[in-house]
C-alpha cells in the first residue's frame, strides 16, 4: 500500500503542476495582441501539449486515490469532503479543456484578469485538500 500511496502523491503533484500552469498560459493567450499569430500559435501548442500530458496524470491520481480509499477502507467526513473537492478539481480540469477549445476556435471572450483569478482556484482547493488529509477534522 505504501507504493500505491507514493505513486498517488507523485501523480497528484504532477497533475497539479499542470493545473497551476495551464491557466497561466491562458492568461498569456488572452493578452496576445491581434495579428500576433506566431505568438498565439506557440502558446496554443504549449497549452495543447500540456493538457494532453496532464490529463493521464489526473486520471492516474484519481484512480490511485480511489484504490487507496477502497483498499484501506477508512472513511469519515473528511474523506467525503476531500472527495467533493477532488470532484471539483476534475471539473476544473475538464473546464480547462473547454477553455482550450475556445481559444483554438478564436472564441475566447474573457480578459486576462479573469484568467488570473481562475488560475488561483486549484491553489485554494489544494490547500483545503491537504488540510483535510493531514488534520482529518471530522
Amino acid at each position: 500500500m505504501l507504493v500505491l500511496k507514493a505513486l498517488h502523491i507523485s501523480f497528484v503533484v504532477a497533475w497539479f503542476a499542470g493545473l497551476f500552469y495551464l491557466p497561466r498560459i491562458y492568461v498569456n493567450l488572452a493578452m496576445v495582441p491581434q495579428g500576433s499569430d506566431a505568438e498565439r500559435d506557440r502558446l496554443l501548442l504549449m497549452a495543447r501539449k500540456l493538457f494532453r500530458f496532464m490529463t493521464p496524470l489526473g486520471v492516474l491520481a484519481v484512480a490511485l486515490g480511489l484504490w487507496l480509499w477502497f483498499g484501506y477502507g477508512f472513511g469519515g467526513g473528511w474523506l467525503h469532503a476531500k472527495t467533493l473537492l477532488v470532484a471539483i478539481l476534475v471539473g476544473y480540469h475538464v473546464y480547462c479543456g473547454r477553455l482550450l477549445r475556445q481559444f483554438e476556435a478564436g472564441a475566447n471572450r474573457r480578459e486576462h484578469v479573469w484568467f488570473r483569478f481562475f488560475n488561483e482556484m486549484p491553489v485554494l482547493l489544494m490547500f483545503a485538500v491537504i488540510f483535510l488529509v493531514v488534520l482529518k477534522p471530522f
